[in-house]
């Protein structure tokens, strides 16, 4: 079971909302677990999408009570870490899909790279200031974003084993 990270704002349009709602199913159609910050946004639809479909979901919460959680979460690990929990996000998560965002966002990006996991972004649904980076992949829609990170898994894995 991989664990595939949806990240990107608290606050996201209607567009970046539905992306994230159908990559969640993605991820959840695929048996995978849903990780994400657990707030609302593109982290609530993207859990809602999972939720939906029948997966898991695990938020990484930046203040200090589960309650903050939004509805579709499974499993809230309560960090009282601010914006530093971004980075139990990028670690915990075997790959991370980027839908919109800004500062925040692109903070979980950088982290991600710098530790090697594979990030996938969702074209329409670039981060404010997405990094024009070899490193980080733009995906045509919600299923080839999970194709990618499948995929990219799979070669990290392989070149470990």
């Amino acid at each position: 079971m991989l664990q595939i990270g949806v990240i990107g704002a608290g606050s996201a349009s209607d567009f970046e909302k539905a992306v994230a709602e159908a990559v969640g199913s993605e991820i959840a159609g695929r048996g995978h677990i849903l990780v994400c910050g657990g707030l609302g946004g593109v982290m609530g639809a993207a859990a809602k999408g999972a939720k939906n479909a029948g997966g898991l979901t695990v938020g990484i919460l930046p203040g200090e009570s589960a309650g903050d959680a939004n509805q579709y979460i499974d499993v809230k690990i309560v960090s009282a870490m601010s914006h530093a929990r971004n980075a139990i996000i990028a670690r915990s998560a075997d790959a991370l899909i980027a839908i919109g965002g800004r500062h925040g966002t692109l903070s979980e990006i950088a982290l991600g790279l710098k530790i090697g996991r594979p990030v996938v972004l969702v074209e329409g649904a670039l981060p404010d200031f997405y990094p024009p980076s070899q490193d980080v992949v733009i995906a045509k829609n919600p299923g080839r974003a999970v194709d990618i990170s499948e995929q990219q898994i799979r070669l990290l894995k392989g070149a470990k084993a």
